[in-house]
């Protein structure tokens, strides 16, 4: 197995690319090759610093950048041997099981639509993150960000895509889908987290539990938390923030509170595409790249793409 990864993406790559990189090899331990891809005098030497095992890590060469600030769409079209372009070029040819980025997060979504593209049937990726649960475990919630306004038929979409995940890579049996609302009455919230209710209660693919509100986040009242990209980018950024006034607090004796680092999970992964795309924090360090990379090794591992396809193909 092939796990990509965009060296020259994010704010301190590509140091932090090949160090996490390397930390991911050692970790994932002969069970898959990372594939660093950048640009070739930048990132060579780093790799010969640390007398990295050619086996495990493999440098594909490209010559240009995706730089934050670029418009996605443009850049995207008029680098084509970019970083990006070039790792969804081969997550399209199957030449890696995943690909990986701490880049412009624009630019890895242009790339999902038009390179590998959504599944037929999927109205509109959404992007996933993690919320860790007071009794042990993660949940998931989406949309975070890609989808700012939504309709309902996404949403209950969402609920599909989430389910997937958490049944196939995070190992939950029968996972229990709640739509984020302002009270848990069935006639509650807009006309379209109304209209969204009556979907996700009659689709025989989800576990619908009704609806939750935000202090449900954490609880176990649902392992899938369905939003738009609004509300969930707002939740998201909330949640980390938890865990910089507990740093700044120096409060972080509990281990549970170390969940909120974005570090922990390293990336928040694409569903409802072809194949396995993650996008990493701009900010992400070595720890974070390395828990990315795994990350995309556990979804390859699950075969989620393929549990995907075959949903939305019935």
């Amino acid at each position: 197995m092939k796990i990509a990864l965009d060296a020259m993406g994010g704010d301190f790559a590509p140091q932090a690319a090949v160090d996490g990189a390397v930390l991911a090899a050692k970790a994932l331990a002969g069970k898959a090759q990372i594939v660093l891809i950048g640009q070739e005098d930048a990132v060579r030497p780093l790799l010969q610093q640390h007398g990295a095992d050619a086996e495990d890590l493999i440098l594909v060469s490209a010559s240009q950048i995706i730089e934050m600030g670029e418009h996605p769409a443009k850049a995207y079209q008029q680098k084509q041997d970019s970083s990006i372009a070039v790792g969804y070029r081969m997550l399209h040819a199957g030449e890696v099981e995943a690909f990986c980025s701490a880049g412009n997060t624009g630019a890895m979504l242009v790339g999902a639509m038009f390179s590998v593209k959504p599944v037929p049937g999927v109205m509109r990726p959404a992007i996933a993150n993690f919320v860790p649960k007071l009794h042990g475990g993660l949940g998931i919630l989406l949309d975070v960000g890609a989808n700012a306004e939504c309709k309902p038929e996404m949403l209950e979409q969402f609920g599909e895509l989430g389910s997937l995940y958490a049944q196939y890579v995070l190992g939950i049996d029968r996972p229990k889908v709640g739509l984020m609302n302002l009270g848990e009455e069935e006639g509650k919230g807009t006309a379209i987290t109304q209209a969204t209710h009556q979907l996700l209660k009659v689709n025989p693919h989800i576990h619908f539990i009704g609806n939750i509100e935000g202090r449900d986040l954490f609880n176990d009242k649902a392992d899938v938390i369905v939003c738009d990209g609004y509300t969930g980018n707002v939740m998201l950024k909330m949640a980390e923030s938890i865990y910089d006034i507990m740093a700044e607090k120096q409060m972080l004796d509990d281990p549970f509170f170390n969940k909120f680092n974005y570090e922990a999970v390293g990336g928040s992964p694409i569903l409802g595409i072809n194949d396995n795309a993650i996008i990493g924090h701009g900010v992400s360090t070595p720890t974070a790249i390395c828990n990315m990379l795994q990350q995309g090794y556990q979804m390859a591992s699950s075969g989620i793409s393929d549990q995907i396809k075959n949903t939305f193909k019935s």
